[in-house]
């Protein structure tokens, strides 16, 4: 399976760290439930900050996960503006032409 994971484990700017490799090793389906009580107290690093993927997911309620990717991109829903850096500024991607004309023609 192909991610977009650096070297590091950051993801669309949330640093997984050995979370990454655990969620590969689990066994799918899980529940949001198991997955909390497993990894609750592990830090996810967001930009400046870190947050527990505790206090990411919980607000979710209830899920079931078939894979490492959907807890991953449930996470990366889930993460505040602490996780993208810079306001106005994405390390997701480049910008288009059109997004550079736009903005200098303001």
């Amino acid at each position: 399976m192909t991610t977009d994971q650096d070297d590091n484990g950051r993801e669309q700017g949330v640093e997984f760290g050995p979370l990454a490799d655990d969620l590969e090793d689990e066994a799918y389906p899980i529940d949001l439930e198991a997955v909390l009580e497993r990894y609750g107290d592990r830090e996810l690093g967001l930009g400046d900050g870190t947050a527990t993927l505790q206090t990411v997911l919980e607000p979710l309620g209830e899920a079931t996960y078939e894979s490492a990717d959907d807890v991953r991109q449930s996470i990366i829903g889930m993460v505040s503006d602490e996780a993208i850096g810079r306001k106005n500024y994405s390390d997701r991607g480049g910008s288009t032409a059109a997004e550079e004309d736009t903005e200098e023609s303001v």
